[in-house]
């Protein structure tokens, strides 16, 4: 057992609160900057929603096809029943399996594979800065969630400046996402970031050529024969010796 009832114990504790609390505070900092931009991304109105501690994980739940109050319902269970020997331990990493099942779909419409997801799992504050920083662009044209039919997990909210996330680009509509009677149009006005500098476009698909001429499907009229024969020749034959000469 240590002893910190002397001056020197106390100080290591107050070093290690203070040491800790810096690190929350940059955590927190750098992770709002990150989901700023992703929501910029996605077309979140109010920058303000990143700096919003739970808040901000609640949009970003919305944003990954989950209702935004599960991060809610995790966080209060994972506080509350914390003091259950074993059930409080598992209950404690409700936070985290929301938020990995919203960072999977978030990262498809930004065009990262689901093995993304180890890199979120051990490293999230590099995952969300990656994703905020990088090229890619905001694409609902995935399949729906595996979870779009349950009641429970779905997002079936709808909220002032944030867009609902209706799947596009030939995918069947989602029904947990389909956007609902009065849910928030884009803005008028509203246009997608600006692609960055140097960005050229992918070459648009050619055109298919043109059909060839089909031919005519009725065939040509056979010319008239002529109505009258031609003239018979003279059947009277020349004369076959000459004529005599005359008298001198």
């Amino acid at each position: 057992m240590y002893d910190f009832s002397d001056g020197a114990g106390l100080a290591v504790l107050a070093a290690a609160a203070v040491f800790w609390f810096i690190f929350a505070i940059a955590f927190y900092i750098l992770s709002s900057i990150f989901l700023m931009k992703i929501f910029d991304k996605a077309g979140v109105q109010g920058r303000w929603r990143a700096w919003v501690p739970i808040y901000n994980y609640m949009v970003f739940s919305k944003l990954g096809d989950l209702s935004p109050w599960l991060i809610l319902i995790a966080i209060a269970a994972s506080v509350i029943l914390s003091w259950i020997p074993v059930i409080g331990w598992i209950l404690a990493l409700l936070p985290l399996v929301v938020t990995m099942l919203a960072a999977w779909r978030v990262g498809l419409k930004l065009q990262k594979e689901p093995v993304w997801l180890i890199l979120y799992f051990f490293l999230s504050i590099v995952w969300l800065g990656i994703l905020a920083f990088d090229k890619s662009r905001w694409n609902t044209a995935i399949p729906a969630a595996p979870w779009a039919g349950n009641a429970f997990l779905s997002d079936r909210t709808v909220w002032a400046g944030i867009p609902s996330q209706a799947p596009a680009g030939g995918y069947p509509a989602n029904p947990a996402t389909q956007p609902a009677p009065g849910a928030y149009p884009p803005p008028a006005g509203y246009e997608p970031p600006a692609p960055p500098a140097g960005y050229t476009p992918p070459p648009a698909a050619a055109a298919p050529p043109a059909a060839a001429p089909q031919p005519p499907t009725t065939p040509p009229a056979a010319p008239e024969p002529p109505t009258a024969p031609p003239t018979a020749p003279p059947t009277t034959p020349p004369p076959t010796t000459p004529p005599a000469p005359p008298a001198p």
